[in-house]
């Protein structure tokens, strides 16, 4: 009787692809100014700083550092602005604007998106798929809003606020402007924008932008610069509403400095979203939604889910499955279209992330990454994962804002909500199941802004996003982005 071979296990299949990089020309200046008044203005102090491209370590162009003083005549052409001609300007008109700047971005997205992959690190894909069709998406949106404001307030009679300032984060430059510009103008309020000090350079082609839609001059000016000019801004006597995202730690300085005088306050802050696999859950699906919901976005996204609660029962079989998924994502460069991961935004992000993986090591997590070659230059981190996380683990806590996931299990929908819950952020979550009254359940006792069912970040202007607990207060998208921006 002859014996049966026994079969060899194949090995995963790993493809190369050619490389794909972007040919679009891109509009880089060497140096950039502020932009104040209407017009590209030199730094009062004469200081500038480097922007670096993340993927190569290199400098990219030089960015005016706004002083005092220019902070100052920022908020003052937009208080002239707002006096003498946008507050007063038919609420019609002002949405015209709204609509010639969309038409705009729409069709210089393809450089816009270069620029923010540049600048950011992030992956073109993410940039030209996600990043700019939802810019352009949210002054559509608004600029819809602005001759309907009594409707959104039925029975009242909202009027603008007066000049905001506004100061934005890293990891969505662009989006994160449009999120605050958009709904400030179509209330009729005029706007200071700080943008991050390692991402400035698209909100100065913005800034390019409403030049060439005709704005009126002071209506949006831009200051860039380090923390001292955000909070030379957020501290003028001038600022009637500020709205601000970035790290809890200094979202309540922000509060503790607002406190007590007539500054309106809006804050999008820190997060550690938790995303539930059920055993019930379509594992396919899941495992892609939790690849995009840290991966994808390389957790530079305040609601990534960073945290993922896996149903007991099928913890080894979704965590083989993730490993296998994870094996097949490229790091590169983020102009290359066949790139999942891209750079860390800065050298000081990469060490706060590789900090904070030596301590879920040290701590007794089992890490595991791919042995996916790195670029030799430039800010990188591999696509990896805990499990065997406790929540007293430093990164089932902290914000990491890097692509490393935690896994941990759980036996009950109660066991679930607790584990979830069990956070001082409140931002954001995501439930996969195939049931229905289950999804509705869980989120009732969720706290968080957002949650998610059986999909993961995914966005609408029309949706409002905010967060509770440290994750701040107040809304942004949607009827109830308008209501920061108005008084009733």
């Amino acid at each position: 009787m002859a014996k049966s071979k026994k079969k060899k296990s194949k090995s995963p299949v790993t493809l190369d692809f050619a490389p794909a990089p972007e040919s679009t020309p891109v509009p880089l200046r060497k140096q950039y100014d502020l932009f104040i008044d209407g017009d590209f203005v030199a730094p009062s102090g004469g200081s500038y700083f480097r922007s670096v491209n993340p993927a190569t370590g290199k400098p990219l162009a030089r960015i005016a550092k706004a002083e005092d003083a220019d902070v100052d005549a920022a908020v003052k052409a937009a208080r002239e602005a707002y006096e003498n001609g946008w507050q007063p300007m038919p609420s019609l008109e002002r949405g015209k604007y709204l609509f010639r700047i969309a038409r705009l971005i729409q069709e210089k997205s393809r450089e816009l998106a270069i620029l923010e992959s540049m600048d950011g690190g992030k992956p073109i894909r993410e940039s030209r798929d996600f990043d700019l069709p939802l810019v352009a998406a949210h002054f559509f949106h608004y600029a819809g809003w602005a001759d309907k404001l009594s409707y959104a307030f039925p029975g009242k009679n909202p009027k603008s606020v007066g000049v905001a300032g506004q100061v934005i984060p890293w990891n969505f430059p662009l989006l994160m402007a449009a999120w605050k510009i958009a709904p400030a103008l179509a209330c009729g309020n005029t706007v200071v924008l700080k943008p991050a000090e390692t991402t400035s350079i698209t909100a100065m082609h913005l800034a390019e932008i409403f030049q060439e839609a005709g704005l009126p001059p002071g209506v949006v000016n831009i200051v860039t610069g380090a923390g001292d000019t955000g909070a030379a801004l957020i501290e003028h006597e001038g600022i009637d509403k500020i709205a601000f995202t970035g790290s809890t730690s200094v979202g309540k300085k922000i509060a503790e400095s607002v406190a007590g005088t007539r500054k309106k306050l809006t804050l999008e802050l820190g997060g550690k979203a938790a995303n539930i696999v059920f055993d019930d859950a379509p594992i396919e699906e899941a495992v892609e939604g939790v690849i995009n919901g840290i991966f994808f976005n390389q957790g530079h996204v305040c609601c990534a889910g960073s945290r993922l609660l896996v149903q007991e029962s099928i913890h080894d079989e979704f965590v083989a499955r993730l490993k296998r998924r994870i094996d097949t994502l490229i790091v590169g460069d983020p102009l290359d279209k066949n790139t999942d991961i891209g750079a860390i935004n800065s050298k000081a992000q990469l060490k706060r992330v590789q900090k904070l993986v030596d301590s879920g090591i040290a701590e007794g997590a089992e890490f595991y990454e791919p042995k996916c070659p790195l670029p030799e230059n430039g800010f990188w981190f591999r696509p990896s994962l805990f499990t065997n996380v406790s929540a007293s683990h430093s990164v089932a806590k902290e914000e990491i804002f890097g692509p490393v996931l935690s896994v941990m299990t759980f036996r009950t929908p109660a066991e679930a909500v607790q584990r979830a819950n069990n956070t001082c952020y409140g931002l954001s979550a995501g439930i996969w199941t195939d049931k229905g009254s289950k999804i509705l359940a869980m989120a009732d006792q969720l706290k968080a802004g957002v949650v998610w069912a059986n999909t993961y970040n995914k966005f609408d202007p029309a949706s409002p996003f905010g967060g509770y607990k440290e994750s701040g207060f107040g809304r942004e998208g949607g009827l109830h982005g308008l209501l920061p921006y108005v008084s009733l």
